[in-house]
């Protein structure tokens, strides 16, 4: 008995893996390794907490706190926010930012390198829209076949990924160079490493699909709250010591590599040149290939999530209906390229990752302060705040006196984390109100 749950612990924890693993955990520590050069190890650092704790936590907290869905989560603090934030988080990792992601990033790795003029506009908009009508015709016609592409995916570019770290650690292509001003020192190296690892987007997606590893814990006859976590933590550990090494040597990649190729705008060509510097066309070509049956299946996973939950939310389009609608805002917003969704995003993700960290805090005191509601409340509403602000100070939007606040007076302020003294500060009032009015009926 012990070796079979062993064994279908490891199975589950491979499985978060896949549900996390894509080309976009490639492209970021490899484009972060490239920037921060000597700093590299600072860099990686905070890209672990972002990019493997959080949502590692992410999906322990879900299992933890017995909800059935994110939308019921945030909305302990209230549930019209509970509706913004899922509707929110949804989009982001789907038809906004992560879904035309996979396709710009195939684009960029299986296709640009290997035209001798570095493609062209045209010859990108061509390779979307087949990108994209086998990703809608997939997601319409629901069927094995992109799970049974997955399970033999997966595993095959992780052993590509695995040969390209071990290549460039016996023959490495250069030194780490000087870092860039946003590395510049060790402690600037952790925190922007920090927020680099917004950008993987799997905090957001680990409170959205961790229902999956939840109902295949409960299929080995777990259902108590104690076993379902204890069972969820150990797939998680899994999980993210397999991302963790991905992340490590991807980013000592990106950081040898500069020598030989420089400083590319994005991860993507720093894998596929780094490729063919390895392995000459053929290893490029190889994972140009894998990468790009990775990204379809991907892109498959995410519209068919979100025509599956606006489908249920709203109605009104069938489910076919809302796959066209989700593949073609894909499309167009594809059609910008990878770099522009790169820099698009990062406004919306300073705003959701502070949010998404209160959320998770949140539940594991959930039960110390009782439940109330007005503790998460408080927190939420004074999170928001700041994590609004961020968001539109990052997408260039002048406010005024509040700039001037917020850059003179608030703490970290100037390395994005405002949101931290926001959200201690909101548990507190929260506590206070709730010792203030013990009434249950009370928020």
């Amino acid at each position: 008995m012990g070796e079979k749950s062993n064994g279908r612990t490891i199975a589950i924890g491979l499985m978060l893996f896949a549900l996390f693993f894509g080309a976009g955990n490639l492209i970021f520590p490899a484009s972060m390794g490239q920037n921060a050069g000597g700093n590299v190890w600072w860099a990686v650092l905070g890209f672990v907490i972002t990019g493997v704790s959080l949502p590692v936590l992410g999906v322990l907290a879900m299992g933890y706190s017995g909800c059935k869905n994110l939308e019921e989560l945030a909305g302990r603090a209230h549930p019209k926010f509970g509706l913004f934030f899922c509707v929110i988080s949804y989009l982001t990792i789907g038809p906004f930012f992560a879904t035309p992601r996979t396709g710009s990033v195939s684009y960029e790795i299986a296709v640009r390198p290997f035209l001798g003029d570095g493609g062209s506009y045209a010859v990108m908009v061509g390779f979307l829209v087949l990108f994209f009508a086998i990703s809608y015709w997939l997601s319409a016609t629901p069927q094995k076949l992109v799970d049974r592409i997955g399970k033999i995916l997966t595993p095959t570019l992780l052993f590509v990924i695995l040969l390209l770290i071990i290549k460039s650690l016996v023959t490495p292509m250069g030194e780490p160079q000087a870092p860039t001003a946003h590395y510049a020192t060790s402690t600037l190296a952790a925190i922007q490493g920090f927020i680099d690892g917004y950008g993987t987007m799997d905090a957001i997606a680990s409170l959205v699909f961790s229902l999956l590893v939840i109902d295949a814990v409960k299929e080995d006859g777990i259902t108590d709250p104690k076993g379902i976590t204890k069972e969820v933590f150990k797939a998680g550990l899994i999980a993210g010591a397999c991302l963790g090494f991905v992340y490590i040597f991807i980013a000592y990649l990106g950081a040898t590599s500069v020598p030989a190729i420089g400083i590319q705008e994005t991860g993507a060509p720093v894998l596929s040149l780094s490729a063919m510097i390895l392995f000459g066309n053929i290893g490029a070509v190889i994972l140009a290939v894998i990468v790009l049956l990775a990204c379809l299946s991907t892109s498959v996973g995410l519209i068919t999530s979100n025509a599956v939950y606006f489908n249920d939310l709203i109605g009104h389009l069938s489910y076919k209906q809302w796959v066209a609608v989700f593949t073609l805002i894909s499309f167009g917003v594809a059609l910008f390229g990878l770099k522009t969704i790169i820099v698009a995003a990062i406004p919306v993700l300073m705003f959701i990752y502070p949010l998404i960290i209160s959320t998770i805090i949140l539940t594991f005191l959930h039960n110390s302060f009782g439940g109330r509601q007005c503790v998460w409340a408080w927190t939420t509403a004074l999170t928001f705040i700041p994590a609004l602000v961020t968001g539109l100070q990052t997408a260039g939007i002048p406010l005024g006196a509040v700039d001037t606040f917020f850059n003179n007076v608030v703490p970290l302020q100037a390395y994005g984390m405002s949101w931290v003294t926001f959200t201690i500060v909101g548990l507190i009032i929260g506590v206070i109100w709730k010792a203030v009015v013990p009434s249950k009926n009370v928020a």
